[in-house]
């Protein structure tokens, strides 16, 4: 569930490839109980976007059950509370993963919303901790996760204060999967089949989360589902192949989003960023205007080999 990420464009793409299991981007569970207009936009879905979780962010407990209440209603296939969002923003108001240091609240939450959802799981995305990096917070708030009747959670292997610098601790996931009986899902610098290899052995955990490793690489999917079985890789894409996934990806942009040259120019270097050549790209995207200029650019980049 990554912000101004996991639209539905960018999960049909990635289930194009893949993908197993979905989450929305991150929802505010006062902007759902409120029911904006942008909130709802942003929970739009079709069909085929399945299975799809979606993730919680609040810190009042009677806010946050009504909300995943209302998840429930909407036919999402899971409910997902963030413990983890480093973001100030979110932080400063007792979310995220400010609720690491606040178990009691966490605990409030956790039985609110295990009361008011009846059909769906109930899961719980954190971080190690705040600024302890050894993981003793996030196994203190697994374990009252798991005594509420939460399902399973997600730990990703940094603090709060690390934000996204350092290296995920797989070390640090393996006392949290240690400290409690349900699934553990570990996430934290998965980026190809050989890392997802590593976060398993090492942690110990019940599965893998990916993030900012498919980001422009749906691809990655296959490949950690094929490492994880102990298969050989697939075959990784070619220029040809990349280009066709990128223009699919600006058709469902266009079908899917009434203003989609804002998320585009954010989106499309993403899948070119190891080409030689992409900073001119990146440059030439930022400053396009249409959707015809984007796709333009995209099918004329073509005359570049891969960098090693």
């Amino acid at each position: 569930p990554m912000a101004n990420c996991t639209d539905l464009p960018f999960r049909l793409i990635a289930r194009s490839q893949g993908m197993a299991f979905a989450f929305l981007e991150m929802v505010s569970s006062e902007a759902l109980v409120r029911e904006t207009h942008q909130t709802f936009e942003m929970m739009r879905t079709i069909p085929e976007d399945r299975p799809l979780g979606a993730q919680l962010v609040g810190c009042d407990p009677a806010v946050m059950g009504e909300a995943a209440a209302k998840v429930e209603a909407m036919g999402f296939d899971l409910v997902d509370l963030n413990l983890g969002c480093p973001v100030p923003k979110v932080v400063c108001k007792g979310g995220g993963s400010m609720l690491l240091r606040e178990p009691a609240t966490a605990e409030q939450i956790f039985a609110a919303v295990v009361r008011a959802v009846k059909r769906i799981p109930v899961t719980v995305k954190m971080r190690l901790g705040f600024s302890d990096g050894s993981g003793e917070e996030a196994a203190r708030i697994a374990r009252i996760a798991q005594d509420c009747g939460v399902s399973a959670v997600a730990v990703h292997g940094r603090t709060r204060e690390q934000g996204y610098t350092g290296s995920a601790d797989y070390e640090a996931i393996r006392r949290v999967k240690e400290s409690v009986t349900i699934p553990v899902i570990g996430n934290g610098d998965v980026v190809d089949g050989e890392s997802a290899v590593r976060l398993r052995r090492v942690s110990g955990c019940d599965g893998v989360m990916l993030g900012r490793g498919a980001l422009g690489n749906p691809w990655l999917y296959r490949e950690v589902e094929a490492a994880l079985a102990g298969a050989p890789p697939p075959p990784p894409p070619d220029l040809a192949e990349r280009k066709r996934v990128v223009l699919r990806h600006i058709e469902l942009q266009v079908q899917h989003d009434p203003r989609p040259v804002g998320p585009l120019r954010r989106i499309i270097s993403w899948y070119f960023r190891d080409y030689p050549g992409v900073a001119e790209f990146r440059d030439k995207i930022h400053r396009s205007q249409t959707v015809d200029e984007i796709r333009e650019l995209v099918e004329s980049f073509g005359s570049v080999v891969k960098s090693v």
